[in-house]
Formats: C-alpha cells, structure tokens, sequence
C-alpha cells in the first residue's frame, strides 16, 4: 500500500463533544503510524491552544493557526505571518466599532481590545480555551499567525470588504479566525505532501467545520465528520458518523486503513 498522509482537525473530529479523543480514535492513529503513514494534525488553533491534545494523541507533525504554522517531528517546516500594516487598520477599523480582537503567535495570544469581555469569553469557552488576557502591545511584541474577531454575522461584508488581505472564517455565532488571504489548511497540508513525497490521490482528510471545507476538497479524499453541518458534507468525499460515535475508526475502517 502506498504511504498515506492523514491529516484531521481536532475541534469536532479528533475530540469528542466530551472535548476527548475516543478510545477508537487513539488505535486507529497508532494503527497508522505503525503502518508507516504520515499522521498530522490540522487545527485552526495555536500550538498553545493545541498542545495538550497534540501530546495527549502522541503527535510530532501538527498544522496549526488555520495552516500559518507547520510542524514536522517537532520542527517548525512553514511559517504564514498576518500583514502587520493591515492588523494595525484592522485594529483601528475594530475600536471604531466597539469589536474585540485577539492576536495570536505559536505560544501567546492577547486581546488587543477590551470592548465586551463576556461576548469573548463565551466564545473562547466553546472550545475550552483560555480568556485572552488584556495586551494592548501584543501586535508590538510577538509574530502574529492569526487572529480572532468578535463580531455576529450582520458584520461579516463589512469587515470582508474593508480587508481584501484577510480571510474572515467563521468558528462561533460571533467570532470569526483572521487568516491570510492566500493562507488555509488545504494549502499547508499540499505543500507538506508535495516535501516528502506523497501524491495528492493519496492525502485524506477529516473535519466539521467551516476552515475544513477547503482541506476536504483538496484531498483524494475527504472525510466530513458526521456532527458536520451540511455544506462541509457536501465537500466532502465520504461522510462518518459523528464525533461521538466512532466517525474517524470507522471511515479508516471503510478505506481499509484499520481493521
């Protein structure tokens, strides 16, 4: 069999809505590793933000802040940073209107703005992040991957069409990754497969949410979780049953990746 890469979102796919791997999620990344493919794991989080379930599920190749950031045994391969010009009129463009935003690099992150404390940290909550802390200077001090704005859908043109460098991706009712332009998981996860020589028919990958639609078309085959709204179904190769239910085991089982 030809070596596989096997890239998966951690978020609704790789964690359960317990915010836990399945037991048969753990044998099956073991299984593929021992098979000799290339495991990776493929988050909008940060490496802060996804450190502990990189550890927890034994991974040394990790794409993380929405694919501006890859990591290969451990060892940082691509790098993606936001346009420091445009952050500084995206932040401007954001106190006008009373909208936080939050900056991250590989390891921090700090919330540029203190407008609606609450509103973010619902947001954060979702996923059992971390509160930013209050950091004015954030985009002064550290190299910025992505970033987090904090605002519902009736704003989403606006900030669009203001910033043609960014990408605006929607995670919560109210708050959207700031990502480059030109940047996503799908792009990272060919470019990782083009440097160690795996064919684009031979790159599979799992999600559910709106930052995976790309990476699940990109791929010979793409897998949407079965939790997964309708339109990332629909980008998808092969739909599995749900986060909850043994989604990742039993599509790895129909490709005959695991037994």
């Amino acid at each position: 069999m030809e070596r596989k890469l096997i890239a998966l979102d951690i978020d609704g796919t790789l964690l359960n809505s317990q915010r836990k791997p399945l037991e048969s999620t753990m044998r099956a990344l073991k299984t593929l590793r021992q098979a000799g493919h290339l495991v990776i794991i493929a988050t909008g989080r940060s490496r802060l933000l996804a450190g502990e379930v990189i550890h927890q599920l034994g991974c040394t190749n990790y794409i993380v802040c929405n694919g501006s950031a890859a990591f290969l045994d451990h060892e940082q391969i691509y790098r993606h940073l936001l346009d420091r010009e445009a952050l500084v009129r995206l932040i401007d463009f954001a106190k006008e209107r009373k909208k936080d935003i939050s900056l991250f690099s590989l390891d921090s992150i700090g919330r540029v703005t203190d407008f609606d404390v609450p509103l973010v940290a619902d947001a954060m909550s979702s996923f059992g992040g971390m509160m930013p802390n209050f950091s004015p200077n954030f985009l002064s001090r550290h190299e910025v991957y992505q970033g987090c704005a904090f605002f519902d859908t009736t704003m989403d043109e606006e900030f669009s069409t203001a910033f043609p460098e960014f990408r605006f991706v929607r995670w919560h009712s109210n708050s959207v990754d700031i990502v480059p332009r030109y940047g996503s998981k799908a792009q990272t996860i060919s470019a990782l497969a083009q440097k160690v020589g795996i064919k684009a028919e031979n790159v599979i990958t799992f999600g559910d949410g709106n930052n995976d639609v790309e990476m699940l078309r990109l791929a010979g085959t793409g897998v949407a979780m079965g939790n997964a709204a309708a339109h990332v179904q629909k980008a998808a190769n092969l739909v599995t049953d749900t986060n909850d239910h043994d989604g990742i085991y039993n599509a790895l089982r129909k490709l005959e990746l695991v037994h």
